[in-house]
């Protein structure tokens, strides 16, 4: 039913005794340099960024054992040039397994691609095309990054090429699980729309800097997306570019993070209110070596406390690998116990 009070809450500040002129030329330019505004910036990060941004298109060959006749399975994603001689960085779950790699720029071009190496805990990749004076993006600096800033997204949302959203950095430092089961940390959280295919495309500010590596969406939600921190990136670009891989060390266990109990913290007088519940010790492994057993809580490692799975996976990084690690578990809920533990290298 509408009433008179609905037709006065419609008409606020449009009355007929309204000092402001309705539809006054000044409101008109006012609002139209706004628009301006935010378009030209938009528009001007488009032009300078968006013939850096390629589509990368893969192919696996289909696997032993099936027909003769089935097709190879194809796939797509974005990508970013960072030199003119040809190097994109993408996503690694955009090149996965694929057998052929073919990368096109925004003006048409196409050339092969062959990954250089790819680091599935940071889901980045880095890709050598054959082709030579490439537009390039600059890359910016996400540790200056402040939520609220413009963000802009250029991609290859289903196959759409150089496709355009822009939103803003709706939060930062989140942690997102990679496909390895490693925490990625620092990551920015945008509600520029993504699509598959937009994913290893450039997230871009105002100055058409890239800031990020979008990487991931949340299904049936509006509006959170995610990207790889170009600090990040350009890490993981170098090691990949030098060695062809990123090193982190690694324990040999399997485990899962455990709240420890009230009576037991405070016996222990520990820092911390959980722990790393040790599901299995693999065979020849340094944490078998080291005598750690199934069943153990490890509790710290390196003298740092380890309050989650997580805190291990930080604590293992390259500089890790070979050196004397000091780690205490508690056994059966009754005893503490110290070791010394050297991490392996972790393999592909």
């Amino acid at each position: 039913m509408v009433t008179d009070r609905d037709f006065q809450i419609a008409f606020l500040g449009s009355s007929a005794g309204s000092d402001r002129p309705h539809n006054s030329d000044s409101a008109v330019r006012e609002d139209s340099e706004l628009l301006d505004s935010y378009s030209r910036a938009v528009i001007d990060v488009v032009d300078r960024v968006g013939p850096a941004v390629v589509h990368v298109r893969v192919k696996q060959k289909a696997k032993a054992g099936f027909r003769q006749s089935s097709p190879e399975a194809e796939g797509s994603g974005s990508g970013v040039a960072i030199t003119p001689d040809g190097f994109v960085v993408t996503n690694s779950h955009v090149v996965e397994h694929a057998d052929n790699i073919q990368v096109t720029l925004a003006g048409g071009t196409s050339f092969g691609a062959v990954v250089v190496g790819q680091d599935p805990a940071t889901d980045l990749a880095l890709l050598r095309g054959s082709g030579s004076g490439l537009p390039t993006a600059q890359l910016g600096d996400s540790d200056r990054l402040r939520v609220g800033q413009l963000a802009i997204a250029i991609g290859n949302p289903y196959g759409f090429q150089s496709t355009v959203t822009s939103g803003v950095i709706s939060a930062l430092s989140r942690s997102l699980r990679s496909r390895t089961g490693r925490l990625i940390e620092n990551v920015i959280q945008t509600d520029a729309a993504l699509n598959p295919g937009n994913s290893g495309g450039p997230l871009v500010d105002t100055h058409g800097e890239v800031i990020g590596i979008n990487t991931a969406i949340i299904q049936f939600a509006q509006g959170i997306c995610f990207a790889i921190p170009v600090n990040t990136a350009r890490w993981v670009a170098m090691l990949l570019l030098k060695e062809g891989k990123v090193t982190r060390g690694f324990l040999g266990i399997s485990g899962q993070t455990v709240p420890l109990p009230v009576r037991v913290v405070r016996y222990f007088n520990l820092p911390q209110e959980s722990g790393v519940y040790v599901m299995n010790v693999a065979a020849g492994s340094p944490a078998g070596k080291a005598g750690l057993k199934e069943g153990d809580v490890v509790i710290t490692l390196g003298e740092h406390p380890t309050k989650s799975i997580d805190d291990i996976h930080r604590l293992l990084t390259a500089d890790a690998v070979g050196k004397r690690l000091d780690v205490a578990v508690l056994r059966g809920w009754t005893q503490r116990r110290e070791m010394v533990v050297k991490p392996g290298e972790a393999s592909d």
